[in-house]
């Protein structure tokens, strides 16, 4: 009986392609059932792995080899060898030779939508991670990077549309034939997984960017005909992404046409081929008519991640998939970025945070854990998870905040500087990062390698007598599968105290670590800050702008939670207060109902929540962030064990209802004033007063439950 048991791949076995792939020239016959392609490739023994004369392992799979050629000759038999998922050519030449391989495969029957497919009539490419080799043979990673120019052939009846990455070079009717033919040409190096081509009958909806540098590119957006009329939201985010990333990274577009095809039948959300983006069309097709302010602002922020990849992923890929989280989480942030700049930095970070806490720490606090860059694994497609995504996007983040937006900016620079055309590495992006600073930063690398959510355990206390006040934090790291023992790990805590007046004392610190722009860099698995001159008992505000992914426990009182949220001058950790209150009553009211009694009136919390709902120098998009309480998952998850789900539900109906009623004249009057007048627009202002409003009705509602 064969061996069937599944092959572990480990980041520490990692050794360069024994060759690489100048130049990949395609010739695509487009066919139902048996799709011809002709590749020609540009081969030579990699020199930094001394591969000259060894044999040329190519990866292939659900296709059929039916010539190959070295040099315009013909291989015999004996000259190679063809594996179930492999081509190998056993004695290649020294030097640079030109190989050309001529495959069929079937695009109706596959129905891994991975490689290329069809579905309803329009043919479909997906290459991530590993789709490349279900179309041709070819070196199927993504340290191996080539000049793709592609030829696609098809019947111009049946397949009206032909299009792959790069610029349009020719294009025309096939002499003697009722099939006519597109080629394009990408000048870009890529890795196999970003090929992509598309054929079939497709409308299409055309615009126009210019660059900074007054270039003219052409925008197109392809879809399924009859769809037309709802892709106006996808192309303005399409260009005010383009603007964003010229004014904030400086990144200009580099192709002279960019693309994206919206079909029905994609079984990713989205995927970033070198200018030429594949979407599933729920993330491009808007109306009014069916959407709703979520739907927009989500196509919003995809077409703009999937935009953003081509300099974070494309024209900078990644060495292997082990460094997935270095474009992912890279550019999860810059889309962030993007959404805080084009609606709310709170808000934002509020709907950032949700995610991370409702996703990703329940990843890392069950089985799966696993770290942002795991160190081995068995099938890749089990590498997108919540981890790599979003919290790699936090690592991102705390790079930021410890070295600061100036030197952040000068660090990327560096990076796209130093490894534009490159398949880098996580090491050698942090690294660009400790260059712009004289900085070490390799302590910062347990963050990709070790597993789990850690935990700030504080305790405050004031002293009246001496007039100083005092933090120890404590740094809990749980233990995950096959990490018993961790490191502590730097921590940027971003904190301050509030006055009894309601604002932020000066930070003097008398001994601990330095404070720099309300920042203290945590490095030991225990501290201590030290404040002096502090005269009377502040309120502490820990973990502003939620500045690390981690857990913080610190006793406050009602009455301490209650001040912070009206008074924190951070409003991330005004809302974080209201959500630490609420849950605390929500907790208290389970176990309530559990035992039998009735829960207390929270009176004080809906009387520092009225004060912040009705403050109109609020937008009106946080103040729908503040009427969000904690959801049944959210409390689940806090009590952790020994859940009664219909108890959960009792006490959240139980605190919306006294919401709703103790503050019902207020609800009444935002919602009176919240509503829309005029057309209907998916921006964020307009977005933001509905959010509200629809809050406050939900919350009325509540009062008849």
């Amino acid at each position: 009986m064969p061996n069937t048991r599944p092959t572990t791949i480990r980041l520490a076995d990692y050794t360069p392609s024994p060759y690489l792939i100048d130049t990949i020239d395609l010739d695509v016959l487009l066919h139902p059932t048996r799709t011809r392609v002709i590749s020609t490739l540009k081969v030579r023994p990699n020199p930094d792995a001394t591969a000259a004369g060894e044999p040329l392992r190519l990866d292939g799979e659900a296709i059929s080899l039916h010539a190959i050629a070295i040099g315009g000759k013909t291989l015999a038999p004996g000259d190679y060898m063809t594996g179930q998922d492999s081509l190998t050519v056993r004695r290649p030449p020294k030097g640079p030779f030109t190989l050309t391989i001529t495959t069929h495969c079937s695009p109706d029957t596959n129905k891994s939508l991975s490689g290329l497919y069809r579905s309803r009539g329009i043919y479909c490419t997906q290459c991530e991670a590993q789709g490349f080799r279900r179309i041709t043979y070819a070196i199927d990673r993504p340290d191996v990077l080539s000049v793709y120019t592609t030829r696609l052939e098809a019947e111009q009846a049946d397949v009206p549309v032909l299009l792959s990455n790069g610029n349009l070079v020719d294009s025309g009717r096939v002499p003697g034939t009722t099939r006519h033919f597109a080629t394009w040409h990408d000048p870009f190096p890529k890795p196999s997984y970003l090929f992509a081509m598309v054929g079939g009958n497709l409308a299409v909806v055309k615009d126009t960017f210019t660059t900074r540098s007054k270039r003219k590119v052409d925008l197109r957006i392809y879809v399924e005909p009859g769809k037309e009329d709802r892709c106006g939201w996808a192309m303005d985010s399409l260009k005010r992404s383009m603007k964003w990333d010229e004014k904030r990274f400086g990144l200009e577009y580099d192709l002279d046409i960019f693309m994206i095809v919206a079909v029905s039948d994609f079984n990713m959300g989205a995927m970033e081929n070198k200018g030429l983006n594949v979407f599933n069309d729920r993330l491009v097709l808007a109306s009014p008519r069916t959407a709703t302010d979520a739907n927009f602002e989500a196509i919003e922020s995809v077409i703009a991640h999937e935009y953003f990849h081509n300099w974070t992923g494309n024209r900078i890929t990644c060495r292997d998939w082990f460094q997935l989280c270095l474009k992912e989480g890279l550019t999860v942030f810059r889309d962030q970025e993007f959404s805080a700049d084009e609606r709310s930095p709170t808000v934002q970070r509020i709907a950032d945070v949700r995610g991370l806490k409702g996703h990703q720490f329940a990843e890392d606090a069950g089985p799966l854990a696993h770290p942002v860059r795991p160190d081995s694994y068995i099938e890749i497609n089990n590498f997108y998870t919540a981890t790599v995504y979003d919290k790699g996007a936090e690592l991102v983040r705390m790079i930021a905040t410890m070295i600061g937006e100036d030197a952040f900016r000068r660090g990327m620079d560096l990076y796209f500087e130093r490894h534009d055309g490159e398949a880098a590495t996580v090491e050698q992006f942090v690294q660009c990062f400790a260059d712009v600073t004289n900085r070490d930063l390799g302590d910062f690398m347990l963050w990709y390698g070790q597993a789990g959510t850690p935990e700030l355990v504080c305790s405050f206390k004031h002293d009246a007598r001496t007039k100083t006040a005092e933090l120890t934090i404590e740094q809990i790291l749980p233990p995950t599968p096959g990490q018993p023992k961790k490191k502590p790990m730097p921590v940027p805590l971003r904190l301050g105290l509030i006055g009894r007046n309601g604002r932020d004392l000066q930070l003097e610190v008398a001994s601990g670590p330095e404070i720099r722009d309300g920042v203290a860099i945590l490095t030991k698995r225990s501290e201590k800050l030290r404040f002096a001159n502090v005269t009377e008992r502040p309120v502490p505000s820990l973990l502003r702008g939620f500045s690390a992914p981690v857990n913080i426990t610190l006793a406050r009182s009602d009455a301490d939670l209650a001040f912070q949220m009206g008074n924190d001058s951070d409003l991330f950790n005004r809302w974080q207060a209201a959500q630490d209150y609420a849950a605390r009553l929500l907790v208290a009211a389970v176990h309530g109902i559990r035992a039998g009694k009735r829960p207390e009136k929270p009176t004080a919390f809906i009387e520092a929540l009225a004060r912040s709902i009705t403050d109109t120098k609020l937008e009106p998009a946080y103040r729908a962030q503040l009427l969000a309480m904690p959801s049944e998952g959210d409390i689940a998850r806090i009590i952790g064990r020994d859940i009664d789900p219909e108890a959960i539900h009792k006490a959240s109906r139980w605190l919306s209802k006294q919401i709703g009623t103790a503050t019902a004249s207020e609800l009444l009057s935002i919602y009176e004033r919240t509503t829309p007048k005029g057309r209907y627009s998916p921006g964020a202002a307009d977005a933001g007063h509905r959010a509200l409003r629809n809050r406050a009705l939900a919350m009325l509602l509540h009062r008849g439950r």
